[in-house]
């Protein structure tokens, strides 16, 4: 790989406002469910009968479930198992699959991610890279973001010549609703180091999540 691989990049977020900390946790299901009830009620539903009986109590859990990347801490997953290794060329993960809510509508979007980066002497458990994405991607999100998240959730703590992360997902808020296009795909991209400038880095990186 190219020698200015080896560069130092330093890590400037201009983006982060503490979103990597954990936010204060303690969901209240019962104060949820009996939100739903009303729901249920305000859209002309009876919720007593016996199909909507549990369903208060369902939607809550569910959405502690999908909201739990508020309590982790992406930093910690990283940190977990990282390991000392004279590898320079690039890692890539990718096809991750992801599931999250979007936080104009609370209806989901889902896809998949890839996620490269070209270590300098630290390399991470291939699987703390699904890991990172899952704790981004279970939060209210928008898809812009949470590709940066990734992003910069890597650099911080790895401290790599590079990361590119790209995120293909399909919105049910457009599919379902709105201008309603089935088939329609967003993709987002954000890179760092060498894969912003190193344009061979970057077509390679390309070239292997097409392959």
């Amino acid at each position: 790989m190219e020698a200015d691989r080896k560069t130092q990049i330093p890590f400037v977020d201009p983006h982060d406002s503490g979103a990597h900390e954990p936010a204060p946790r303690g969901v209240d299901r019962e104060s949820i469910a009996e939100s739903v009830r009303s729901i249920l009620t305000e859209l002309g539903e009876d919720p007593s009968r016996e199909g909507l009986v549990k369903t208060p109590d369902r939607v809550a859990k569910a959405y502690e479930f999908l909201t739990s990347g508020y309590e982790q801490d992406p930093r910690s997953v990283l940190e977990q198992a990282m390991f000392d290794e004279e590898y320079e060329e690039m890692i890539l993960v990718k096809d991750i699959e992801l599931f999250s809510l979007c936080e104009h509508h609370m209806v989901p979007f889902f896809g998949r991610a890839h996620v490269a980066y070209i270590p300098q002497g630290r390399i991470v458990g291939l699987s703390k890279i699904p890991r990172v994405v899952d704790v981004f991607a279970r939060r209210l999100q928008v898809q812009e973001r949470l590709t940066v998240q990734v992003r910069d959730a890597i650099q911080e703590v790895l401290r790599p010549a590079g990361v590119a992360v790209v995120v293909e997902a399909k919105h049910l808020c457009m599919v379902m609703r709105g201008v309603q296009k089935q088939n329609s795909i967003t993709t987002t991209s954000a890179m760092s180091g060498v894969f912003l400038d190193n344009q061979s880095t970057r077509e390679e990186f390309m070239r292997l999540i097409r392959s």
